[in-house]
């Protein structure tokens, strides 16, 4: 049995099997790509769902996170430290808002923006208690916790985990007519994924983000967008909102904020609207914590070059066509995305998406895939043109054996 396998062996022996993972054991990794216990190594088209925007092990990061680790790493909420303020202050201008509220997962950023979105329903919308209802998108992927997967459509994710919690409509997605007509006087927020990752990357029709904004403008309803996925560079631009102009009144937050280092989240908006909490009625041990906001603090500063951004838009053009390359020939249905970031479906003649990334592996190159025969391209924004030819070199391999 080689190394690799006795570790997955071990890993499912002694694992609750909630991830189906590729079988390869990675050790190390630097930029693009990772090296597993045997040695062999792999070109990242992954990149952490998106987490690791910067690439494996990128010096800023690594020696902002080192410089820290010396110093002090988690002193609660319970006191203040001396990176908190510049934290909140930066991330708060490169959202162009007002106020942060940090926390820790994707997950947890998205229960937080649900309970500010209640809280600022009944205090400053005047909704009557227990009717605050907030309007979601069909196919929509926010997290895995009770609340969150209670107004997934995903059978998988939801399935057996129930009594649900209610104060949810899911409309489908793109659909401004059916948004408009789920809205009420109780209807407190609308929470969308400014492109739908999980569900295979699907961009919405031009002119839906601006539609949202308008109708949620009118109607005296926040406006959240789920840019956990999207943001941060991903799409060629920090938000991927801002393609439409969009503006929303509340950005979640996490993934590519903790540069693939630390887990780090975040809620940010207005002071109308984060202002209304009190001491005590939210929070997290480790939310904000020093070691979070010093890695942060190096990715906002990254981000401020706009280096990144332009790297996901040039890198992005060329994927895009070449996939492009790809429709039509009897090999690929569609190609979805924007920047940096790719839906690929697969003709289902041609195998799953799992038995299209497992061939992909075998040839050096780590993708997943998604919802039967999709496969999810997006790679570091760090990685080179020649390094993403080769990648995509692989791919038509596969699609041509």
């Amino acid at each position: 049995m080689s190394t690799s396998e006795s570790a997955i062996a071990s890993a499912e022996a002694h694992t609750a099997h909630n991830y189906h993972p590729l079988p390869v054991v990675i050790a190390s990794a630097e930029g693009a790509w990772m090296t597993d216990v045997e040695g062999r190594r792999y070109l990242d088209m992954l990149a952490g769902y998106s987490a690791l925007n910067f690439g494996h092990g990128n010096r800023r990061l690594i020696d902002a996170a080192k410089a820290q680790l010396d110093r002090v790493t988690l002193t609660s909420r319970a006191f203040h430290h001396d990176r908190f303020a510049d934290f909140c202050t930066q991330l708060a201008e490169l959202c162009g808002m007002e106020m942060v509220l940090p926390m820790n997962t994707g997950a947890e950023a998205v229960e937080t923006a649900v309970k500010t979105a209640r809280k600022w329903g009944y205090q400053v919308k005047g909704v009557k208690d227990g009717r605050a209802k907030i309007i979601v998108a069909g196919n929509n992927f926010h997290g895995r916790t009770t609340t969150i997967i209670s107004f997934s459509t995903d059978h998988e994710a939801r399935a057996d985990f129930g009594p649900y919690t209610p104060g949810f409509e899911i409309v489908p997605y793109g659909d401004l007519t059916a948004l408009e007509a789920a809205m009420t006087p109780n209807t407190v927020a609308v929470l969308l994924e400014p492109i739908q990752g999980e569900a295979g990357v699907l961009v919405p029709p031009p002119g839906y983000l601006p539609g949202v904004r308008q109708l949620t403008r009118e109607r005296n309803v926040l406006f959240i967008a789920d840019e956990i996925q999207s943001g941060l560079g991903r799409t060629g631009r920090t938000f991927a909102c801002e393609h439409e102009n969009v503006v929303p009144d509340m950005y979640v937050l996490g993934k590519a904020l903790g540069g693939g280092v630390v887990p780090v989240s975040a809620v940010v908006s207005s002071a109308e609207v984060l202002g209304v909490y009190r001491p005590g009625e939210h929070g997290s041990t480790f939310g904000g914590n020093p070691l979070a906001c010093a890695v942060a603090l190096e990715v906002i500063a990254m981000l401020r070059t706009g280096e990144f951004q332009q790297r996901a838009t040039e890198l992005g053009d060329h994927l895009h066509h070449e996939l492009g390359l790809l429709t039509g020939g009897g090999s690929v249905e569609a190609v979805r995305g924007r920047g940096l970031w790719a839906g690929v479906d697969i003709v289902p003649s041609h195998g799953t998406g799992r038995e299209i990334s497992e061939k992909l592996m075998d040839r050096g190159v780590l993708v997943k895939d998604t919802h039967g025969s999709t496969i999810r391209i997006a790679p570091p924004l760090v990685i080179s043109k020649e390094d993403l030819d080769w990648g995509l070199d692989q791919l038509r391999g596969v699609l041509e054996g």
